[in-house]
């Protein structure tokens, strides 16, 4: 009988994910975990969310550029950023855009390995069911920029005092540049690490767009 109930109760779990991630490909999360957590915290955080197509191109490509340059190409998981880091021994820069969008949108932040299994799990599903042009959106409208500052819509008038659709291609490197630790770098008063890096993702960005890495979310 316990077995029978754990795997009802476990197949109710995976529906309730499922049906989730469906209806977050349609529908504008209203908010997440840890901008809760944060809005407890802080008493007050900036967010305004952004269509894809109310954003300068610039943002997505810098984002790609600076957080997972084979976003197009994998189905949620690179494998040889994975494979990097573990010869590496580090963490660092196997993450994709996809995964810190489940982590975002779906988990909580933290390093602990049931969030790890969960967004292992979730991940594939939400690459399934969501196209690679809102995954980014989703993931620009909830990313941190700064201490309560969340989504490139809040982001551009915070650090630049322009419109979300009118960053720069500096602007935009900058703001990808102070990821993926907003409260320790500043795209306002950038230090010589955050410069250099944006300078990179600039870069980064333009050749994405001439080798056609851009496909999956551009045009």
């Amino acid at each position: 009988m316990a077995v029978r109930w754990g795997m009802r109760l476990l197949l109710a779990a995976v529906v309730f994910v499922v049906l989730w991630v469906a209806l977050y490909a349609v529908v504008n999360p209203p908010t997440t975990a840890y901008i809760l957590t944060e809005g407890w915290r802080l008493d007050e955080t900036r967010r305004e969310w952004r269509d894809f197509d109310t954003i300068s191109s610039h943002m997505p490509h810098a984002i790609v550029a600076a957080e997972d340059a084979n976003f197009c190409n994998h189905w949620g998981f690179d494998m040889a950023a994975i494979r990097d880091a573990l010869e590496d021994g580090s963490g660092r820069g196997a993450s994709t855009i996809s995964q810190q969008t489940v982590k975002n949108v779906f988990l909580w932040h933290g390093r602990n390995w049931t969030r790890k299994a969960l967004e292992a799990a979730i991940t594939p599903v939400m690459e399934a069911i969501w196209s690679k042009r809102r995954i980014l959106e989703v993931y620009m409208n909830v990313a941190e920029f700064d201490e309560g500052i969340f989504g490139v819509g809040a982001a551009a008038p915070w650090y630049f005092g322009v419109d979300a659709k009118d960053l720069s291609p500096a602007q935009a490197a900058r703001l990808a540049a102070i990821l993926p630790n907003p409260k320790g770098r500043s795209a306002k008063r950038p230090s010589a690490f955050v410069q250099k890096r944006a300078r990179a993702i600039a870069a980064g960005a333009s050749t994405i767009r001439a080798d056609g890495r851009n496909a999956c979310f551009s045009g």
